[in-house]
């Protein structure tokens, strides 16, 4: 196939797409290739190699669920993989936040890999995968050896609890993630660091374990709230535990951000539209969906050669959910 390529004077993606059949080739390049084909004598070859490979130019994204921040993942990898030559399946969990969504992400790669795909992008993986085919994971589970995409997740919960430390908070809750994935456990770390160059001890009491899960975060927010000594400054390790806090905190009766200032990560479409606008880490959902799926299709065609764990920058974005300690009077 590189060499019916080379004499075509088009990539191994084209040739593909031609002896395969598929849209998008001009009538003009695709005699070009015919031409190649039948000069070199390649034509029985490539279907050999075909078969060998068991290639079938289909892309896998799988996820547990399909919500704001898979949707914009996938903006990303449709983006990257555009033109070519690959197309793209989308396997999700049918089984939303379940006691059977434990392993599902090994069961989808088992039931893809080899057969529709040629690989597959993994988003948020709770455990460490195996695949007899290539795999990049976006937020990869603690110690994986998967190669990877992710943000800088340290940096992004260090910049937003200093921006509430530099509005003046003092007691600042911090709702985590799930504890088995990396994002989780660094932007904790991003939290406790924060505190600690400040000269603040860590107050253990104001740390709650969530799993990302935005209902998972209304018991532990109003927990945090319902203290006499109830924090100034919530940070979550999520938008959609972010938002979850700011249902809460209406709720009961207390006002944002004059009573709570609320920080989030992600940078979801709808932390922009909330009541109050939701100050947030942008982690650049749709870049980590156009690098993972860079990085896989030149996995699948042997191309890679860049590091196999890349960690993408991210950014604050202050909106109307901080503000001061009791810098707006209350309801």
């Amino acid at each position: 196939m590189s060499d019916v390529a080379r004499a075509a004077g088009v990539s191994t993606a084209t040739v593909s797409r031609v002896v395969n059949g598929h849209y998008g080739v001009s009538a003009g390049t695709t005699t070009k290739v015919r031409a190649a084909i039948e000069r070199l004598g390649y034509e029985s070859s490539l279907v050999a190699t075909s078969l060998r490979r068991s290639r079938t130019n289909v892309l896998g994204l799988v996820t547990h669920s399909f919500q704001s921040y898979t949707a914009e993942v996938f903006k990303g990898v449709m983006e990257a993989l555009r033109r070519s030559g690959f197309d793209l399946i989308i396997y999700a969990n049918s089984d939303l936040y379940g006691t059977y969504s434990e392993g599902w992400e090994q069961r989808h790669l088992t039931r893809l890999s080899g057969t529709l795909t040629d690989g597959c992008i993994v988003v948020t993986p709770w455990d460490d995968v195996q695949s007899r085919t290539p795999v990049v994971v976006i937020d990869p589970a603690r110690n994986s050896t998967t190669p990877s995409v992710t943000a800088d997740n340290l940096a992004g919960a260090t910049a937003a609890v200093e921006h509430l430390l530099g509005l003046g908070h003092r007691r600042i809750g911090f709702i985590a993630g799930r504890a088995s994935m990396a994002a989780a456990w660094l932007r904790e770390e991003g939290y406790r660091a924060a505190l600690t160059r400040a000269g603040l001890p860590v107050d253990q009491t104001l740390i709650a374990g969530g799993d990302f899960n935005p209902e998972s975060a209304a018991p532990l927010a109003r927990n945090l709230l319902d203290r006499a000594d109830r924090p100034t400054a919530i940070f979550a390790a999520s938008d959609g535990m972010a938002l979850m806090v700011l249902e809460v905190a209406n709720k009961l009766g207390l006002s944002v951000p004059g009573d709570l200032s609320v920080v989030g990560f992600d940078n979801i479409p709808e932390s922009a539209v909330a009541e109050p606008s939701l100050t947030t880490v942008d982690q650049s959902m749709y870049q980590l969906g156009y690098e993972a799926a860079r990085m896989l299709k030149s996995l699948v065609t042997g191309d890679w050669e860049g590091p196999r764990e890349m960690v993408l920058p991210t950014r604050l974005v202050v909106r109307n959910s901080t503000a001061p300690p009791g810098s707006t009077p209350g309801p």
